[in-house]
Order: C-alpha cells, then structure tokens, then sequence
C-alpha cells in the first residue's frame, strides 16, 4: 500500500481508540474461498492463493440471470490492525446480510453466528481483538435449510457477504445497533410531537446512571425541539430504554413521496457531565390510513398510489450491489411515475429504504415467509415445512427475521406497511392450518413490535388467508377473485410480460382490466374506491430458478436499462414522451457513457453504470447489436468479470436494440480509462475519476483479477418432467355463480369451475407462471360424461397453436389424461365441449412438462 493510503488508514484505524462513536467501512481488503475449508478461521491459516476481493460479494459473481447457481459453504477472511485500546472500549461487526448462515471468527475465536439471509445482525468482537494484527473469518453457508425461512421461492438465493460491513467502536455506554425507535404521535399539519425510545447499553462492570439528551434537527441543520432530558440507572451488562416526548412542534415539514422532507434526531448519552455517545435516527413526519371502503390516505389526503415490485439483484454483480446502485433503481421506478415500491419478497437491503425516504417513494417491506409451485427442487417445496418436526424452528426463523426487518427499519417514514408473507399458500395441503397461524403469530408480532404501522398478508389471492392481516395484497388473477373484499386491500402483482428488451410500447395491465365491474374501454376505471393502490410484476428483470424468459418480467431490463413499457408508464404517469426508437442503420462508432460524472467513494458503496450504444457517422442511436469488447485499460475500476467484459447479441451478456449496460466500482480514488471497441466500428473512450478513497499506484496497486464468465447449458431435456398448475392463475370466459376459475386448480375435485348459462364457447386459461415445454394434460370434469376438449398454448411469440384436442362424444369418463404436442409456451386455454346434460366446467386441472430456461 502507498504510504500517503497507508497514512489515511492508519489513522482510520486509529479512531477506534478513542472516544464517542466511530463507524468505519469494513468492505476493503478481504480474500475469499468457495467451498469449505478445514481451518480457515484459525490467524496463522495461509489464504495467499485465495481470490483478493472486496464487499458486497456474492459466491456466483459473475452472474447473469442463471436458473442454477452453486449451494453450499464460502469462506471470507480479512486481516486488519488495531491500536492498544482504552479500557471499557467496546468494538463490534455490523454486517448488513450474510446469506444465509453465518458464522464469524476472530483470531481463531467464535464470536458470532446468524441464521437469516436478508436481515443484519451486530457482532461483539470486544473479547476476542488485540493490539497489532486481527484475523476476522467468516463462513457462508447458502445451502437449503428445512427450517429456515425462505424454505421456496423463484428468485435465486446465491450465498454471499453481500452487502456492506461495518467495524463500529464504541464506549461501555452506548446506544446498541438500531437502538432507536422515533415515532410522531398527535401529528396534524398544524403541529405534532416527537416520541423517542433509546436503548442506552452499559457494558461496564458497575452501574452508570446515564442522561439522555435528544434534539431534533431539520433537513437544513436546524435545531427545532429538544426533548426534557430523561436520567436512566443503567445496571451493569445490561440494556434500559429511555422514553422522552418533546412539546408540540409547530407545522412540521411533512413527508410524502412529493415532499420527502426528512428530519434527524440526534440523541447524546451523558455520564457525569461527559458525552459517551452521540446517535443519529433520521425520521420524518407523515401520518396514513388503509380503509376497506375508501382506500389508502396519506397526510390526510386521499392517494390511489402505483408501484413496482422489485427484487433487488442486478446484471453481473448479482445481489451484491452497492447502495450508489439502489439509489438508481428506486430512482428509475420514480422516474417512471411510480410512487410506491414493494420490496419483493424479503427485507432488503437497509439503505434501500434510506433511498425511498430521500427519493419519495412508499415502500412495503416484506418478511421473506415466500412459496412458489412448479419445481422440483428443494426451492420449489412446500412453503411450510411438512415434517413436523422442523416446523418449531422454522417458526421461529420467520418472527426472529420479521423482528430484526421490523427493527431495522422501523424509523424510515417511506414504509407504510410491513409485509408477512407471499403466496403462502403454494404449502402442502395439511400444512394450511400451521400456514393461518403462523400468519395470524407474524401479524401479532408486528403490532407488538411496531403499533403505528398495518401487517399485510400479500399474496393472499388463495388459501383463505387474506383476513387474517390488517391488509390483503392480492397477485395476478386475485384482482379478479377479490372484488371489494371487505378489508383494506390492493393489487400486489399485476401484469406478467415475459420480454426482453426492447419490448411493446404498452402498460400490460394484466387482470386489471378484468376487475368486476370495470369497463375494459374505460381507461382505469378498476380504481374503484375500495382499492387502495397497484402494483407492476415488475420493476426490473431478476434472477429466477424459472430461469431467464421467466424472470425476464421487469419494464427495466437485468443491465437496468429501460424497455419501452418504462417510457409508456413514463409518459402516462409524468406527462413525458418516448423518445424516437433507434432504427437498423450503418452503424459508425460506439458510444460510452457514464450514469454519473464521478465515482464518488472507493468502498464498495458506490458505483457507475456504463452504457454503451451504437451509433451512425452524425451519433444517432442505432438498432444494430454487434459485439462490443468493453476493458478497463488504465486506473482502479473493476466490473463483475474483473477488467473486461464482452456484450454478444445472443449471449447470456447481451447487447440489444443498440445499447449494453454493466456497472464498475473502484478500490482506490484515481483515473478509470474504459475503452469499448467492436470490429468495424469507432472505438469510444470514456475518462472516470473516482475522488475518495486510497490512491491508485499504477503498476504497485493490484489490479482485478479475471473472473470469466461460464455459460450455463440450456439443454431442456436434461429437465425432469413437473406438474405445473395447482393454485396458479386462472382465467375463464365466463364463471357461473359461486363457481369461479379458481376453483379448477384448488386441488379439490369437489369443487368445480362452472361457466354462466349461455356461455356460447366456454374456456378455462391456466396460467402457470413458467415456460414449459408441454408433455400431457390431466383433467378432471365435474362428472362423468363425453366432453370434449381442446387445449392450446400461448407461445413466446404470443400467438396461441393447438396442444391437443379430444372430441366431443367419446366415452363417458370423469378424468382424462392428453398427450400433447411438445409445444413451448406459457399460458394454456382449455375449450369445453359439453355433451348434454352436462356442465361446462373443470375441476381440476394439472400441465405435465419440462421448465424451460429460456
């Protein structure tokens, strides 16, 4: 290291020796192992020959929207100094999401451990440092847990430290990680209070008795309140809570996604006229209500909001992404007229709500209690564990997750409502009544830990679970099913456009449109009083065990540029026009920009996007898509694949419509000079200083090593056969009463989807949220009887072709089973021949295939 670096973390590192609060980045530096190794977490271990690398990291870096990804243990050690330090002085490890369990070493010492992959925890490393030089050791482990919670879901769950860690130093006498809660009781526009409880830990041998003093500051460095100060008796080795409440505040600046106006209380624990400890909890004023008749309020205003789910990993870095990249995203989805984000289906990271607090955007968090159907993999099970004796555990992984979520973001004023759940009832049959309770325990628990903010059961559209919350999210067809449902309700998934950039020109609003007593001519008239808001599946592509048709749902692609249903939304909602599209012409040169001018921190916090775009002799945008060969040729910056990566038009790295994306951070504050190049065309090179952090030594600073890219195979016969349809979507022309299409797939012949009297051609569409390639289909009629069926596909190109058909009059038989032609598509309709005396229905209905990836 240079000695001008060396000298600045020296003195970084010296700062933890003396007094008050010291937090510094604890990204740098780190070397990491896939796999297990024997001894790893012991000080003298030789980890020389391991990759040099640096936080947020996953295992499956670099990582391309593939359905497979490798499960098991990954090893990360990192060496770091430290001073003498004074006596009664406490350091610790905030690590913001290990995926999923992890277990920390330091100095051969086992200091800590955490179940949970989307939620931090702190770590006390007091006991086990020294002065001179520390090893911190940690293994990851992603492998499927029975009892852990998230047991299904069609994300992919790569293992990684993949988010920041913090080294904090503090005195005996502190406040604890997130150990402050802040609400605002008695808020109007005219005036409101401040409520605050601190956690004030004495780590010390002997009580301290321990002053609480808590001001409130504006956004502009205006003190506006002071607390009464609060005196506390705070026993040895243990942890009391201070309660103050300030004097009403006169016309506070109130936050809404147009006015995100934050305040910040700064609160000062006091021993003997000394300060300890200094606490800063940013908040903001706003008050809501979900209603079941009228909808959602905000400051006392009505607001039928629109949002986006998004997940949260990107193209290359996969979940390891920096916070300059989720200030981007929830920047995106704003731009696109979005106002309300659903954090899909786990907590995310904790600056993601710091980015809808400053941003302005509502934001659902949501526990990552998640099902899915279709899979034959351990991440395609029962959402509830079916041997009983995992079930106690995972009980208490899903409410031990829900309260650290709860707990970390308790103070952000963009959540308005905690998420339980998704899709749940995708559990096994005799599991559904644990399914209830465990729902009804997550929704006490929440009121428990935070009273000022609703629980919701999302995706609530089966199962019977959609009143056991204070609100319903409802997905796909339940926009359908769950007509004015007679509790504060909303849309939390419509539309499922599978399409890669650059896709239609169009909204797809799904089910929307099909909302009882909607006028499909009628431009939003399902915004019916009764519901509270909509929102898009999705905001962005992601990585799915689906695999990439699948996954690839998003109006912003997986390299996060824009589709062209993101410039519908963007005019519809903000009043701005498209652009003129790029046509195929001769293309001349390429182009390379930055998403900003600098990149501000060297610390695995920031980052840039680099677009690079084809252009003809005057710079116009192309269509054309021709290789491009992008290298970071002098300076510290570092992509996904070290330091080049090639775009290929029909690659798993793509080049589309004219433009390619990927995202570059930096170690070391300097010049990145980045050189795009393509056969015949005019290179562009782009200049990209990155201004904090240690500088770059050319030709002494190691350099980013390669990580190429493997392919993954696409073989789809190599995939087992499935079952597909059981709770999935359906649709149908028309439904008799008491008799709707979700009763086709409930898993209960018993019940049947029966169309109106009249129907002229009745139809029966299942969707099973999937590419299949299709095998058979199994069927069972309301009775015994000739029916006659034909099945067709909605294939990728969205035209519809015939699977099979059975014709009308064959033998009288209740269940049938069709072989059908090995056709790739999503959505499959059924068309029902009735004989005589018959009814025109289904009652269960099973698509036999193979998943396909692309």
């Amino acid at each position: 290291m240079p000695a001008s670096a060396q000298g600045s973390a020296q003195r970084a590192v010296e700062a933890v020796a003396g007094a008050g609060r010291v937090r510094l980045n604890f990204n740098a530096d780190w070397r990491f192992r896939l796999g297990d190794v024997r001894g790893a977490q012991q000080p003298s271990f030789e980890d020389a020959g391991w990759d040099r690398i640096g936080l947020p990291h996953s295992f499956s870096i670099p990582y391309f929207q593939s359905p497979d990804f490798y499960a098991g243990p990954g090893w990360y050690r990192k060496i770091f100094d430290l001073p003498r330090l004074p006596h009664g002085r406490r350091l610790s490890l905030e690590f913001e999401g290990a995926f999923q369990k992890a277990e920390v070493f330091v100095n051969g010492v086992a200091v800590g451990s955490h179940r949970g992959g989307y939620t931090g925890f702190p770590v006390d490393i007091t006991a086990a440092v020294k002065p001179g030089r520390n090893v911190v050791a940690v293994r990851v482990d992603n492998q499927w847990d029975p009892t852990l919670a998230p047991r299904a879901g069609e994300h992919v769950f790569s293992g990684g430290l993949y988010r920041d860690v913090w080294l904090v130093a503090n005195d005996a006498v502190h406040v604890p990680w997130t150990g402050t809660r802040i609400t605002t009781p008695q808020l109007t526009a005219a005036s409101g209070l401040v409520a605050a409880e601190t956690e004030v830990r004495n780590d010390a041998p002997e009580p301290a008795h321990v002053r609480v003093r808590t001001r409130i500051v504006d956004c502009v460095g205006h003190a506006v309140a002071t607390l009464p100060d609060r005196v506390v008796i705070a026993p040895a080795n243990a942890t009391v809570i201070a309660e103050q409440l300030s004097g009403p505040i006169k016309r506070p600046k109130l936050w809404s996604p147009e006015t995100p106006n934050l305040y910040h209380a700064e609160t000062r624990l006091m021993v003997s006229g000394r300060i300890r400890d200094v606490f800063q909890t940013e908040f903001g004023f706003r008050w809501f209500s979900w209603t079941a008749d009228r909808g959602f309020f905000l400051n006392g205003e009505h607001r039928y909001f629109r949002g986006a789910n998004v997940h949260q990993d990107q193209a290359g870095w996969g979940d390891a992404v920096t916070n300059g990249a989720i200030d981007r995203d929830v920047q995106l989805m704003k731009d696109a007229g979005f106002d309300f984000i659903r954090g899909s289906h786990y907590p995310h990271d904790p600056h993601f709500a710091e980015a809808t607090d400053h941003i302005g955007l509502l934001f659902l968090s949501e526990a990552p209690f998640w099902g899915t159907g279709g899979f034959k993999s351990d991440w395609g099970g029962s959402a509830y564990p079916t041997d009983p004796k995992d079930r106690a555990a995972f009980d208490q992984s899903v409410k031990q997750q829900l309260a650290e979520m709860i707990r970390i973001n308790r103070n952000h004023p963009s959540i308005v409502l905690w998420g339980m759940d998704n899709e749940v009832f995708f559990s096994a049959p005799e599991t559904m009544p644990d399914v209830r309770r465990l729902l009804a325990e997550e929704v006490a628990l929440a009121h428990k830990l935070d009273p000022t903010r609703p629980a919701a059961v999302d995706g609530a559209q089966r199962g019977e679970i959609d009143h056991i919350g204070d609100v319903a999210g409802y997905n796909g067809d339940g926009a359908v099913l769950f007509p004015n449902p007679g509790v504060a309700n909303f849309v939390a998934e419509y539309d499922s456009t599978m399409t890669n950039r650059p896709g239609e020109y169009e909204p797809g609003w799904g089910d929307l449109v099909h909302t009882p007593g909607a006028d499909p001519a009628r431009p939003y008239s399902w915004r019916f009083p009764w519901r509270s808001g909509e929102v898009i599946w999705s905001g962005f592509d992601h990585g799915s065990i689906a695999g990439r048709r699948f996954a690839s749902m998003g109006i912003v692609d997986y390299s996060r540029l824009p589709k062209r249903a993101w410039y519908w939304y963007r005019n519809a909602y903000r009043g701005v026009a498209p652009p003129g599209w790029p046509q195929p012409g001769k293309a001349a040169a390429l182009n390379l920009a930055a998403s900003a001018p600098v990149l501000t921190h060297a610390d695995g916090t920031d980052d840039v996007q680099l677009v690079v775009t084809v252009v003809d002799a005057q710079g116009q945008p192309l269509s054309n898509s021709p290789p491009v060969h992008l290298a970071i040729e002098a300076g510290p910056g570092e992509l996904p694949t070290g330091r080049a990566i090639d775009f290929t038009p029909d690659g798993d790295i793509p080049i589309r419509d004219g433009k390619a994306a990927i995202a570059m951070r930096s170690w070391q504050a300097g010049v990145s000079r980045i050189r795009a190049t393509s056969p015949g065309l005019e290179d562009a090179v782009l200049s990209l200083r990155t201004t904090d952090g240690p500088p770059f030594v050319p030709g002494a600073t190691p350099l980013a090593g390669d990580r190429p890219y493997t392919p993954t195979d696409h073989v789809s016969a190599e995939r087992p056969e499935e079952t597909f349809g059981l709770h999935n979507p359906t649709a149908a022309s028309s439904s008799a009463p008491g008799h709707p299409s979700s009763l086709a797939n409930d898993n209960d012949d018993k019940t049947a989807w029966l169309a109106a009297a009249g129907d002229p051609s009745p139809s029966l569409t299942v969707d099973p949220e999937r590419i299949v390639q299709y095998r058979r289909i199994r069927l069972i009629f309301p009775q015994a009887a000739g029916y006659g069926v034909k099945a067709e596909v909605k294939g990728l190109d969205g035209r519809w072709r015939t699977l099979a058909e059975q014709p009308l009059g064959g033998e009288a038989r209740r269940e049938l089973e069709i072989t059908t032609a090995r056709l790739i598509g999503g959505p499959v309709r059924l068309t029902i021949r009735a004989p005589e005396n018959a009814p025109a229905g289904m009652a269960e209905v099973r698509l036999v295939g193979v998943l396909q990836d692309h």
